[in-house]
């Protein structure tokens, strides 16, 4: 059998704890997928506080001789898969974050190895340009086409 106090104590913190968890929900700092398993656990200890019977059950369901004994190994175990879950997701998480970084590794290779390219297309360019002046990058010298040694006139002419 729960005492007065604990029973008390049970209810003042679980309301703190729902409260605590609606503000930070509020204020977004917390997900409400994530909330969710604190405000549930904390209406279990409001049920198992203001119905002392129902913990006094599932106790001596379970052979456990003391009701807070029950309440106790109960939010243990819950914590205990709660903290399993955490892992797993940080797992999820930093499985994730590599492929990000990797991802990002080759971008940011492509994308030096593309401004290489450009640059060296670019060098190019400006050495072409340095060694051709005027009409001469046309093919043509003085008017004469280099090609077929006949001045523009002459092709006309057919000559």
């Amino acid at each position: 059998m729960m005492t007065m106090i604990f029973r008390v104590i049970l209810v003042i913190v679980s309301i703190l704890t729902m409260a605590f968890m609606m503000r930070k929900i509020r204020q977004a700092k917390v997900q409400i997928e994530a909330a969710l398993f604190w405000v549930i656990m904390a209406l279990i200890l409001v049920v198992f506080s203001l119905f002392p019977a129902v913990a006094d059950a599932c106790a001596h369901l379970l052979g456990i001789y003391s009701t807070p004994n029950f309440l106790f190994l109960f939010m243990i175990f819950l914590l205990i898969v709660k903290v399993f879950g955490m892992t797993l997701q940080m797992s999820q998480m930093e499985s994730r974050q590599k492929e990000l970084v990797q991802r990002i590794a080759l971008d940011q290779k492509d994308r030096e190895e593309l401004e290489r390219r450009i640059q060296r297309f670019l060098e190019q360019e400006e050495l072409a340009g340095r060694d051709c002046k005027g009409d001469m990058c046309r093919g043509e010298t003085g008017g004469r086409n280099v090609s077929t040694g006949k001045t523009g006139g002459e092709e006309a002419d057919g000559r």
